[in-house]
């Protein structure tokens, strides 16, 4: 029986050399890569498959909480496991939810028991994480098999469109699949509601104007429109939300 593949995600090479030293210790396990946060992790991810990922709490760029959200959108998601110093409450979360974690210093035969007992990341245990850590610093977008990280702020607006909500950056637009209501509730600070189908980003508003709209539900009347930084795109401001013209 082939050895299951692991992936080490730690910021400190020590750390990572010593859990490489242990897993070597424990036998029946290969490292098949380490990563120094949660982006350069993905980004093996995607072409690398593995069994286990074994990542710290607090990292630099992308933390392990993001981290673990993000790998629900991998075709088939890694087993995990938490490494941690100090984050006491954390643990308790984790534990409660039966996250595996590993308290550092962490000893070899800890290390095994928890590598025995290993499991997917289940929709339950997601939801605890997210209790955890309310916002994110990137969107997972699920393209052709693989996940894009596309950081949050690149994205200019968000817009609903059927079953799907289009995200717009400077250089390109994704669809990500979930509801204008979650992705406002989730980033209210970065974003500010203009229409019942559109969120933008407060950085990217340039300024308003009136405009005579040709198509969609507003077409043939004059209405109040979003100018955004760096792209022609302009979005409709419905009456109902038009304090925000006010407010700026």
């Amino acid at each position: 029986m082939a050895n299951q593949r692991l992936l080490i995600v730690d910021d400190e090479p020590l750390a990572r050399q010593r859990l490489r030293d242990l897993v070597g210790d424990v036998g029946g396990y290969d490292v098949a890569g380490e990563a120094a946060n949660g982006v350069e992790a993905l980004r093996l991810l995607q072409d690398a498959a593995v069994d286990i990922v074994l990542v710290d709490i607090r990292m630099p760029v992308m933390d392990g909480i993001e981290l673990a959200q993000h790998l629900r959108g991998l075709p088939q998601p890694p087993k995990l496991i938490f490494t941690t110093a100090y984050d006491h409450y954390a643990v308790q979360a984790f534990e409660l939810n039966a996250i595996d974690y590993l308290l550092k210093p962490i000893r070899s035969e800890r290390l095994a028991a928890a590598l025995a007992k290993a499991r997917p990341l289940q929709q339950m245990q997601s939801q605890a994480l997210q209790s955890l850590q309310q916002t994110h610093d990137h969107l997972s977008i699920q393209e052709r098999g693989k996940v894009l990280l596309i950081a949050l702020a690149d994205v200019l607006y968000f817009r609903a469109e059927l079953k799907y909500v289009t995200v717009r950056t400077r250089d390109k637009s994704y669809l990500l699949e979930t509801s204008l209501n979650q992705l406002e509730q989730t980033y209210a600070a970065q974003f500010v509601r203009i229409h019942r189908n559109a969120l933008v980003a407060r950085t990217a508003i340039s300024g308003f104007e009136k405009q005579r709209v040709t198509e969609g539900e507003e077409a043939g009347e004059t209405v109040w429109v979003v100018l955004i930084k760096g792209v022609a795109d302009t979005l409709v401001v419905s009456r109902r939300h038009q304090h925000v013209i006010k407010a700026a």
